[in-house]
C-alpha cells in the first residue's frame, strides 16, 4: 500500500528480457535502501514492483508482460527518470490518497499552461475509467497523488504546485506523453458492490487493463434499482 506522495525521484540504469519476461534496474537517486529488504515493494512510476535485487544504490525487480502491456513501462529508456515511493509503513503519515499500486490504465497529457507559479495539466483517461474520475476526486498520476480540477468527459484537470514540479517528474512532461493512472480504490470496489448478484455473472475476459466488470453500471441499471 502507498500514498502517492513521491519520496524521491531515480533512474533506469537497465531494462532487459529475461527468460521471456522483463527484468528493470532502477538506481535510486535520493531514495534511501538502507531498510529495503528482498521481497519488498516499490512504487515506480505507480506500479507496485517487488524487490528481487539491491544494493546500497540500485535496486532491481522483475516485471511480467501483463505489467509492461498495462502501464507505460514498456516506454522507459536507459536514463529515463522515474517517481519513487517505498511501501507506506503502520505508523506513516497518510499525506495523499489511498493507492494500491495497480496501474488502471495509461492516460495522455493533452496541454500544459501555466496558472500562477504551478501548471494546469489537462489529461485524457481511457474512456473505460472516465465514470470513476470525479472532480475535486483523488486520481494518482504515475505514481503522484492529486486533486481533480474539474472533468469533461474522459479529460481531467490537475494543477500541480512548484515543490510538485521538482520533487516528482511532472515538471519533465510534454503534451502526449503516456502516463499510468490509478483511479479511487473505494470507486472501484463501490461499483463492483452496487452490482450485487450481477457480479457473479460473467461477461468474458477483456486483457491489458481494461475494465472487466460484468455488465457494469449504466443509467438502465440505476433505474432497475429505484434511482432517478
Amino acid at each position: 500500500m502507498f500514498t502517492g506522495i513521491i519520496e524521491a525521484t531515480g533512474s533506469v540504469a537497465n531494462l532487459t528480457r529475461v527468460r521471456e519476461e522483463w527484468r528493470l534496474v532502477i538506481t535510486a537517486g535520493g531514495l534511501s535502501l538502507a531498510d529495503v529488504r528482498l521481497g519488498d515493494s516499490i512504487a515506480v512510476n505507480g506500479c507496485c514492483l517487488t524487490v528481487v535485487e539491491f544494493d546500497d544504490r540500485q535496486f532491481a525487480a522483475d516485471v511480467s508482460n501483463e505489467t509492461m502491456n498495462c502501464t507505460s513501462l514498456g516506454q522507459l529508456k536507459t536514463g529515463s527518470r522515474v517517481n519513487l515511493e517505498k511501501a507506506m509503513q503502520a505508523t506513516s503519515r497518510f499525506g495523499g490518497h489511498i493507492v494500491s499500486g495497480h496501474v488502471d490504465g495509461v492516460g495522455s497529457l493533452v496541454s500544459s499552461s501555466p496558472d500562477g507559479q504551478s501548471i494546469r495539466l489537462v489529461y485524457e483517461a481511457p474512456k473505460e475509467l472516465a465514470r470513476y474520475i470525479a472532480g475535486k476526486g483523488s486520481i494518482c498520476i504515475d505514481g503522484t497523488s492529486l486533486t481533480v480540477n474539474a472533468v469533461n468527459g474522459a479529460q481531467f484537470t490537475v494543477n500541480v504546485i512548484p515543490h510538485t514540479q521538482v520533487e516528482t517528474i511532472i515538471g519533465d512532461y510534454v503534451v502526449g506523453q503516456k502516463v499510468n493512472l490509478e483511479v479511487d480504490l473505494v470507486a472501484r470496489y463501490l461499483e463492483r458492490l452496487m452490482l450485487g448478484d450481477k457480479a457473479a455473472q460473467a461477461h468474458g475476459w477483456k486483457e491489458h487493463g481494461q475494465n472487466n466488470q460484468a455488465g457494469g453500471i449504466d443509467a438502465d441499471f440505476l433505474a432497475e434499482h429505484g434511482y432517478k
